[in-house]
């Protein structure tokens, strides 16, 4: 994975940096797993705005990613390596041996040709393939974790993120998460093997404010220039100073914790991520 930076021969890319796209394969996607994309412009049901700051962006279509992995024992060779709009992380098109075909999370190293796996026993810890936390030998590099037994990946999916099996006691393993958390989980929640692609996503920079908008974000009012009517920092005369950095609903920000004390998962935190 590489990224490059642009010759200034334009204001907007004098600061541009692009990702080289080196691991990419293809730039056509597999018809039968994209769906259309509605962009919502940040508007509920009732057609009233409800998130500020979205609306325009360029139109994409939706690619269907197997983050169960519930495919148990059929190896799927890696067709081809995928960009996909929807995500920082890049994509793989698997084709199973049963002819079926599906879209996973890419990890880092993962070539095409290459045959990977899902499954209890018999399979080997190796980059792509996903298994259950209680058959991964510790201190493995994972990522796509299940926090809940057959709801699908919901942590470690961004690119370059990954989570590290700690520990393993009775039916819970010990999972240190790219926040910095550690937390149990689970031993029969699935994961996969190995850092999630694309990890040079970091580095790129937009270089002007039309990618921003080209990704759907309008842009951001700052809340030290609004009216007290509009935000608890808004309002005074000139230049002055907004107080306590707090959220338009009051809620202080910058390590003030708000997460609550009674809920239930806390006791499966073994230790806070860091401020």
């Amino acid at each position: 994975m590489s990224v490059r930076k642009l010759k200034p021969i334009t204001p907007g890319q004098r600061f541009r940096v692009v990702n080289g796209y080196d691991a990419i394969t293809t730039d056509k996607p597999e018809k039968s797993l994209l769906v259309p994309n509605k962009r919502s412009g940040g508007r509920n049901s009732e057609g009233k705005m409800t998130m500020r700051y979205i609306g325009g962006g360029h139109k994409r279509k939706y690619r269907i990613i197997d983050f169960k992995r519930d495919k148990a024992g059929i190896p799927g060779e890696v067709a081809s390596i995928q960009y996909d709009p929807n995500r920082t992380a890049f994509i793989a098109l698997l084709n199973y041996q049963d002819g079926e075909k599906r879209y996973v999370i890419a990890q880092n190293g993962l070539k095409v040709g290459q045959n990977i796996v899902s499954g209890k026993e018999g399979i080997a810890p190796e980059i792509g393939n996903a298994m259950p936390l209680s058959e991964i030998p510790l201190g493995t590099i994972i990522s796509c974790v299940e926090l809940r037994p057959g709801q699908g990946a919901v942590m470690a999916r961004s690119a370059g993120a990954f989570a590290q099996l700690m520990a393993r006691d009775g039916k819970f393993a010990t999972i240190k998460l790219p926040s910095g958390e550690t937390r149990l989980i689970l031993a029969n929640c699935m994961a996969t093997i190995g850092v999630v692609s694309n990890s040079d996503h970091q580095l790129l920079v937009g270089g002007k404010a039309g990618r921003t908008r080209w990704l759907g974000r309008r842009p951001r009012t700052r809340p030290v220039v609004m009216n007290p009517v509009d935000h608890p920092m808004g309002g005074g005369e000139g230049k002055s100073s907004g107080g306590h950095p707090r959220s338009r609903n009051g809620i202080p920000a910058k390590g003030y914790r708000t997460r609550s004390k009674t809920k239930a998962s806390n006791k499966y935190i073994v230790e806070r991520r860091k401020k």
